[in-house]
């Protein structure tokens, strides 16, 4: 399903966007070394509750996944890339932690994810896997525009990154968003430019780097959800919800105070 948003829901969007931001904000500060995963995960359904929102994780259960996530961030760590199931794990100096999450409010949905180090310790080659990831990112948000198609969002993300010198893996990439959190068209972090959809004013698109430092081959924990690299490299992420206008894309995601 591709949906086609309106006035009145695009700035329903909007709002939800600005939580979403702004909670992932939020955890970034309060997440420090000692920090467990759970409290992330406690901390995160408070906010959401108070925003009078819905979570779009804890009833979630597709086929890539074993059950209902039954959590409200996904929080990967080192060399787990997406979907994290929070669990009893404290976070250590030179942690490279990636949280991301979607949230649902007034029927529209949004969904963003950020990566950073934890603590004094800031390894190089992490803060080199963030920064190409956010610069792709950027790249795919200056090709979509009206008119453009899905590859040429592809093929600008996949650029980067393969000019970074990082593989790039195509089973999990970006996707369409807006009454519920994954929708077509899917978006992968790599491709042929003028392929694939068309794009119009109106469509919410999740667009989301991620890489992996050496490999492009995932193994999935025994939680049946949490994505690895398989080599135990450290990995990744980064993802902004975008609305296309008249006039290009607009981001959602950005916090309100920035």
């Amino acid at each position: 399903m591709i949906e086609i948003l309106n006035d009145t829901e695009l700035a329903r969007a909007k709002v939800t966007g600005a939580l979403v931001a702004d909670i992932l904000q939020t955890l970034e500060s309060r997440s420090t070394v000692g920090t467990n995963l759970l409290e992330i995960d406690g901390w995160t359904r408070d906010m959401i509750v108070a925003a009078g929102a819905e979570s779009c994780y804890v009833d979630y259960e597709p086929s890539f996944g074993r059950g209902p996530f039954g959590h409200y961030v996904c929080t990967s760590v080192n060399d787990a890339v997406l979907h994290g199931m929070p669990h009893d794990r404290t976070l250590a100096d030179g942690d490279l932690l990636t949280l991301d999450l979607a949230v649902a409010k007034d029927g529209i949905a949004a969904d963003a994810a950020i990566s950073f180090v934890v603590g004094d310790t800031q390894p190089p080659e992490s803060l080199a896997m963030i920064d190409a990831t956010r610069r792709a990112l950027r790249a795919g948000i200056a090709a979509a525009r009206p008119g453009a198609r899905i590859g040429d969002l592809s093929h600008a993300i996949g650029a980067v990154l393969t000019a970074a010198g990082y593989p790039v893996n195509t089973e999990f990439g970006g996707h369409g968003i807006g009454s519920t959190m994954h929708q077509d068209p899917h978006i992968p972090n790599t491709g042929r430019a003028g392929r694939g959809y068309t794009l119009r004013p109106g469509l919410l698109l999740a667009l989301e780097p991620w890489i992996m430092a050496d490999t492009a081959q995932l193994v999935t924990d025994a939680d049946g959800w949490t994505l690895r690299s398989a080599t135990g490299s450290r990995t990744a992420h980064t993802e902004h919800t975008i609305a296309i206008t008249a006039d290009g894309a607009e981001i959602l995601t950005l916090p309100t105070a920035r």
